[in-house]
């Protein structure tokens, strides 16, 4: 009896323990039972070479028993010869939808493929993998057993000596249904060489829509023991050849095998097709975030501006701008010698908590894996405090005066809402470009800070000032470095339009002359603790701290004119 496959050899031995303590128990794979796999090389799919043809799985007491077949392919020839010639002896399995006991057993499993391997390079039984302790149909590995292959003697032999009794038995039950598949195969072969012209990521869409028609199927129905593209007739679980010959036709006219598939997916009774499809990957190993853009300015300020040890500050000065305190000449003799007279001017400022305050459920803190989310989580809360303190120093949270969640502005002082005594407002003559830098230089005037000045200005509004032209249309700044010369300052930051308050166009400061003050035990500190009630993880940042100008006349707000001057 002529036989029509290459090699047979054992995919899986039952009861036998692998290396790694796991065993494959008696009937894990008993549902493989007729299948026909793709036979690869190495378990590799990066190349449509590695297909290297088929294999017919038989189910037997001591495991499941396979038959391969090349294809007429260069590679699949190749092969063929490296196995005739004994220097590839060992096969290997790939298999999914495993279930595990408690006590390291597979119990069940489904074979996907076949693949060749190197021989002595894994003696014994072994599973390259990681399965889960667990009763879910999630895991899959690849299952090494070390036993060597039998080969197909020749071409024209019509008899082969198996290692037992029963195999030759079995081969001769199953000649006439052999047959059949043969002619059913060349019958088909046009399928085929369209199926071998397909890309890797096509044929795994391929080989899940074949997964999915064979799991549903009655796993005893002896159709099953033929290539799935052979068969003439389906149910609501197998995709007949016309369905599959339509869907690869229209591949080329959708632009993708994907697309032609969910064209097809309703005619043909597949329902949620796109499931099968890969999920999409992240491009980053954690989610980013969508911030107000620019956001440099916050490190500016949070850096810039003076640390003290303590949190109640308090400012006392002498007013010696009155008559009253200058020096007097004494024009005659015996005339009264009055004294001087000025002011004192004192404030002080208090501290003011400001926090942040997120959740997790613990659940959700296991189950995501793909990056540390505590970290991740508690990062974005620093980010946020930091943005929200410099916020308050330069304009103010922006908050009405009844909200509940407003910074207290007598604690921390914003610079455009000083006194007139710490910020110098000046008006630009309209809204232009051009008279905002000139209002700029001319509130200097009175200026009394320490000089290292920064500007720091919306963001829109420096992209009008760097746009100013002169009677040529030539720039006249060509870089921020130019403006910041342009505007008498050391250099200028830009902010989010978002949170400079209406009316603002700039703030001009020395940021040390601005002190924000922490006690010991109020500068930035996390906590976390673990609500047993609601299985929630819950954080806390937060700060109590004060802030205010600390010289007289050591801020500039540059204000937009007002409505009616600018028309």
């Amino acid at each position: 009896m002529a036989k029509t496959y290459d090699f047979s050899g054992w995919a899986t031995r039952n009861d036998l323990k692998c290396s790694d303590g796991r065993t494959i128990r008696h009937g894990a794979f008993k549902d493989c039972d007729g299948l026909e796999v793709p036979l690869v090389w190495n378990h590799a799919h990066n190349e449509p070479d590695n297909v290297l043809g088929h294999a017919l799985l038989e189910n037997r007491d001591e495991g499941v028993y396979c038959y391969g077949t090349f294809n007429d392919t260069s590679s699949g020839q190749v092969a063929k010869v490296l196995v005739q010639h004994g220097d590839i002896k060992a096969l290997s399995i790939y298999a999914n939808q495993l279930k595990q006991s408690a006590n390291r057993d597979v119990m069940h499993g489904v074979i996907r493929e076949v693949s060749l391997v190197h021989a002595g390079a894994n003696p014994g039984a072994f599973i390259d993998t990681v399965i889960a302790h667990s009763d879910d149909y999630d895991e899959e590995a690849v299952i090494y057993t070390g036993e060597d292959l039998v080969l197909k003697h020749s071409e024209d032999e019509s008899e082969i000596k198996n290692d037992t009794d029963d195999e030759e038995e079995m081969l001769e039950h199953k000649d006439d249904e052999d047959k059949e598949n043969n002619k059913m195969a060349e019958k088909e072969k046009t399928v085929g060489d369209v199926f071998n012209e397909l890309t890797e990521e096509q044929k795994t869409v391929v080989y899940a829509l074949i997964g999915q028609a064979l799991e549903g199927k009655n796993k005893e129905d002896a159709n099953m023991k033929h290539n799935v593209f052979e068969n003439d007739q389906y149910n609501d679980d197998e995709m007949i050849h016309a369905a599959m010959e339509t869907i690869i036709a229209d591949g080329k006219r959708c632009g993708s095998l994907k697309e032609s598939f969910l064209q097809h997916a309703d005619e043909y009774g597949i329902k949620d097709i796109d499931w099968l499809f890969p999920d999409a990957k992240n491009l980053t190993d954690k989610p980013g975030f969508i911030k107000r853009n620019p956001d440099a300015w916050v490190d500016v300020v949070m850096n810039g501006v003076h640390h003290t040890p303590f949190s109640r500050i308090k400012m006392m000065f002498a007013d010696l701008r009155e008559d009253e305190a200058r020096a007097k000449g004494y024009a005659k003799k015996a005339q009264l010698k009055k004294e001087e007279v000025f002011g004192l001017i004192k404030r002080t400022v208090d501290p003011t908590t400001i926090y942040k305050k997120q959740k997790l459920d613990r659940d959700d803190i296991i189950d995501i894996t793909d990056f540390d989310v505590v970290s991740w989580l508690k990062g974005e809360m620093r980010m946020m405090l930091d943005e929200e303190i410099a916020r308050a120093i330069l304009f103010g949270d922006g908050r009405t005066a009844l909200d509940a969640d407003k910074i207290d502005s007598t604690k921390i002082i914003p610079i455009v809402a000083d006194a007139a005594l710490y910020t110098i407002n000046a008006t630009a003559a309209t809204n232009s470009a051009k008279d905002l830098i000139a209002a700029a230089v001319r509130g200097q005037n009175d200026y009394e800070g320490s000089g290292n000045t920064t500007m720091f200005v919306a963001n829109s509004t420096v992209t009008e000032m760097l746009l100013i032209e002169d009677t040529n249309q030539h720039r006249l700044y060509k870089d921020m470095h130019e403006l910041a010369l342009a505007c008498s300052v050391n250099k200028i930051v830009k902010v989010p339009d978002s949170i400079v308050p209406e009316g603002v166009a700039a703030v001009i400061v020395d940021l040390n002359d601005y002190n924000v003050g922490a006690d010991k035990g109020g500068s930035v500190n996390m906590f976390d603790d673990f609500d047993i009630d609601y299985n929630q993880q819950k954080y806390l940042i937060e700060t109590r701290c004060s802030g205010a100008l600390t010289k007289p006349f050591s801020a500039i707000v540059i204000k937009k004119a007002d409505a009616e001057a600018q028309g």
